[in-house]
């Protein structure tokens, strides 16, 4: 059985340049765009709703991504999607919600349904963001629930920058 499987009328659309290691699960309605990378052991179940993965943004070991369904009790269901240039540490669990651009999500982190982390938010490690909450871009956010401890310092942005870059670099290297 293939690591990337179709869902009934639903094929992962993988770019070209994107790296998928082979112990990851893609399954359904996946896109993953270019120079994204899907590390060891990830599972990305887009089987009830789409799952969209933006350009640079990487998702380290073991990481859980999956969706809700459209039901009475969640009308219309929720997609997961993450921006550009997002690095999802190891172990997260990222269930229908919105990552923009530029986030850095720490390890062992989980972000439930409808949660919504603006631009440049840095999530520490160990958080729970809550369904529905919205992080404010351009703070480190941290705890169970998260909550805003301070402005992110210059030194700070350039490394979620970096290290998306330094994933991109690193996942060429692992495709030679």
């Amino acid at each position: 059985m293939s690591n990337i499987r179709r869902f009934e009328s639903h094929t992962p659309n993988i770019a070209q340049d994107a790296w998928v290691d082979e112990t990851a699960v893609i399954i359904g309605d996946v896109s993953i765009a270019s120079q994204a990378s899907i590390w060891p052991m990830c599972v990305l179940r887009g089987d009830v709703h789409h799952i969209k993965i933006g350009e640079r943004s990487n998702i380290q070991d073991g990481s859980i991504l999956h969706v809700s369904h459209d039901s009475h009790y969640l009308p219309g269901g929720r997609p997961l999607t993450i921006g550009d240039g997002v690095t999802v540490g190891h172990r997260v669990m990222l269930h229908g919600c919105e990552i923009a651009d530029g986030c850095f999500i720490g390890m062992g982190s989980t972000i439930l349904d409808g949660a919504v982390l603006e631009p440049e938010t840095m999530l520490g490690a160990g958080s729970l963001v809550p369904q529905g909450r919205t992080l404010e871009g351009g703070y480190l956010w941290l705890g169970r629930p998260a909550r805003r401890v301070r402005a992110l310092n210059e030194k700070e942005v350039e490394v979620i920058h970096y290290t998306a870059n330094h994933y991109v670099r690193l996942s060429q290297r692992h495709q030679k």
